[in-house]
């Protein structure tokens, strides 16, 4: 295997030449080889986007002389959307301010920002002995680890939840709104605490599925809102030292054009470097998103249990076979992957609020769990709404006869009849009928507390719902 050498302020270091990361980059590799967690590429590219949205800025200002800018920009177009993982190798447990997760990628930009300036892809350790981009000098102007990080972290949130959360819920609430309409018409007994109550229609029960989600991306509307405050332009410790003034300002207005969401400067950078209270935030509301889905999960797989000892009120598409050892079994999948999901995304909202109140003093120190967990959480609750919607809810069909017939044996029609003969009489009526297996009707007939008349007046269901 080629090896090359790299320098840093420690020394030289031996890197395999055909990869991009310099010398604290492979110090990392060899200091933290713990568990098997890399750092998301979503983080990579919100930190791709930051560094050619900074060099930008930094030549704006006359700091950065357009030539090495101009081979930032590219380096940094060079990797946005390809495999991150070759020359990204950092695991999350490495540093908590996440000061070598961005020496990576300033060593991967300043060495491939190098080679695009040698105009050569050959003999790279001669090119990178001859540097022509330093990834501090050049790559890393006008920042800071502490400022960086939790700037990637804020685009990375934003993003994501724009381009793959929000379009998922979307396609989910739209599924479930589709299926209320369907269902409209079709009465059924409701249930409380587990028990028979007065009706409801399918499609209302549908109905409230639905705003669930929309309750939930308005909260998550909110809560990116924040996150779209950027800690860049604080460098170190919020003084902006070794930035130019409005550095912040003009990377944001960079990154706003760039990726046509707002991103705007944080006003106070003493709190952005310090607090991810907006992180936190957004955590929480994603955790609202995940109790929703297994509330909608859970009554979907109880509706459509049986088929013939369950509830059975709906049916579900069949994808797979259920059982290794039960002929003709089939379960429902989709919802257990989704209720999975839940307690996943409820886990790290955990860790992202005990990570968020380890800051001490001018920095948190725990951002790469963070950023680990709140992205697990976008992706999953994105991936399993998309899978759920589609292989699932789409596929739901009613079983008409069972909504019918649980309708029509509920004890707690009785309640329509209350206004006439009285609570205390329609609860003797609906014993009377429990305790010997008769109609509501007949037991009030026997208890001479109406006439058929009168009960066929009250008790109708489709006035109930």
């Amino acid at each position: 295997m080629k090896m090359r050498l790299e320098h840093d302020s420690i020394g030289d270091i031996e890197v395999v030449d055909d990869k991009y990361w310099g010398a604290q980059t492979q110090r990392s590799l060899m200091n933290f080889p713990i568990g098997t967690e890399k750092m998301p590429k979503e983080i990579i590219n919100a930190f791709l986007l930051l560094k050619k949205a900074c060099a930008i800025a930094n030549m704006s200002y006359g700091k950065l002389d357009e030539l090495r800018g101009n081979a930032i920009t590219t380096a940094c177009n060079d990797f946005l959307g390809g495999d991150l993982v070759e020359h990204f190798p950092l695991a999350v447990w490495q540093t908590g301010s996440g000061t070598q997760s961005n020496m990576n990628t300033n060593e991967v930009l300043a060495n491939r920002a190098t080679e695009i300036l040698n105009g050569s892809f050959r003999n790279k350790a001669q090119i990178i002995k001859n540097r022509l981009v330093h990834p501090n000098d050049h790559v890393n102007m006008s920042q800071s680890s502490n400022d960086t990080f939790p700037s990637a972290l804020h685009i990375m949130c934003v993003l994501e939840i724009s381009s793959q959360l929000l379009p998922a819920l979307a396609k989910l609430q739209g599924a479930l709104e589709r299926k209320a309409a369907e269902f409209k018409d079709l009465i059924k007994s409701g249930r409380t605490h587990l028990q028979d109550a007065t009706p409801i229609t399918l499609g209302q029960e549908f109905s409230g599925y639905a705003s669930m989600l929309e309750h939930a991306k308005q909260q998550i509307i909110v809560a990116t809102e924040f996150c779209s405050e950027l800690a860049i332009g604080g460098t170190a410790v919020g003084t902006g030292i070794n930035a130019p003034k409005d550095f912040g300002e003009r990377v944001c207005a960079e990154l706003t054009a760039m990726t046509e969401c707002t991103f705007k400067s944080a006003p106070n950078k003493f709190h952005s470097l310090t607090s991810k209270d907006a992180v936190v935030f957004l955590s929480g509301a994603l955790k609202a998103l995940a109790a929703n889905l297994m509330k909608i999960a859970n009554d979907i797989r109880w509706l459509a249990s049986g088929p013939r000892c369950g509830l059975g009120e709906i049916n579900l598409p069949a994808n797979e076979p259920g059982s290794s050892i039960m002929p003709g079994k089939v379960n429902p999948t989709q919802c257990e992957s989704v209720t999975m999901v839940a307690v996943q995304v409820m886990g790290n909202d955990c860790t992202v609020g005990f990570a968020a109140s380890q800051g001490n003093f001018e920095l948190n120190v725990f951002m790469p769990v963070i950023a680990y967990n709140i992205t697990q959480s976008i992706r999953l609750l994105s991936d399993s709404m998309v899978s759920f919607s589609t292989r699932c809810v789409e596929g739901i069909t009613a079983n008409e006869k069972k909504l019918q017939a649980y309708m029509e044996q509920s004890l707690m029609l009785v309640t329509a009849l209350s206004p006439l003969v009285g609570y205390e009489n329609a609860a003797k009526v609906a014993k009377k009928a429990f305790a010997e297996g008769i109609s509501l009707k007949e037991a009030a007939l026997d208890l001479h507390l109406c006439s058929p008349e009168e009960f066929e007046k009250y008790v109708v269901p489709a006035n109930m719902i």
